[in-house]
Parts: structure tokens; C-alpha cells; sequence
């Protein structure tokens, strides 16, 4: 029983500094992508090179610039919502880390 205990503590343990470091990378990144918003496209596209798309979506004026990379096999795509202004007016983020 005393090793069942000692085993699930250091499980507990291992799990919350996960979550720790998930956390503060996912915070990271908000950062990293709010430091775009209001900010002119071409702020961000020096920062972040090229996109490797560029979308026109129906019912909407704005355009949506789409930058994809692999990071240790998984697939993180970061998308920014660019106004008639030129200017950053939202994003969205996917497995980026």
C-alpha cells in the first residue's frame, strides 16, 4: 500500500507540472499573437514572413492570411484576420506551441 501511495504522489506531481508548462506556453502565445492586434499587416508579415495562404471568405470584406508549420510532427496553423485598414483585427491559433 505504502508504494501505491508513493507511486500515485509522483503521478499527481508529474501531472500539475504539465499543466504548468502547458499553460504557460498557451499564455506564450496569446501574448506573441496580441502583440498583432490593431497593428498593421505589414507589421506582420516582417514578424511572420509570407503567409502560406491568403483567404477571401463570403459575407466578409476582410482577409484572412494563414501561416502553417510542422513542430515535432504536429501540425500548428495560425490564421489573422486583416481589415480593409490593413490592420490585424483578430486570429486564431491551432496546436502552436
Amino acid at each position: 500500500m505504502k508504494k501505491f501511495i508513493i507511486i500515485f504522489y509522483f503521478l499527481m506531481v508529474s501531472c500539475a507540472t504539465v499543466s504548468t508548462k502547458v499553460n504557460e506556453t498557451a499564455n506564450k502565445e496569446k501574448k506573441f499573437l496580441n502583440s498583432f492586434l490593431k497593428k498593421n499587416e505589414i507589421n506582420l508579415t516582417k514578424k511572420m514572413g509570407k503567409p502560406n495562404k491568403i483567404e477571401f471568405r463570403e459575407n466578409n470584406r476582410n482577409r484572412f492570411y494563414i501561416y502553417k508549420n510542422n513542430k515535432l510532427g504536429i501540425k500548428c496553423e495560425r490564421v489573422f484576420e486583416i481589415n480593409q485598414n490593413n490592420l490585424v483585427v483578430g486570429y486564431s491559433s491551432k496546436n502552436c506551441f
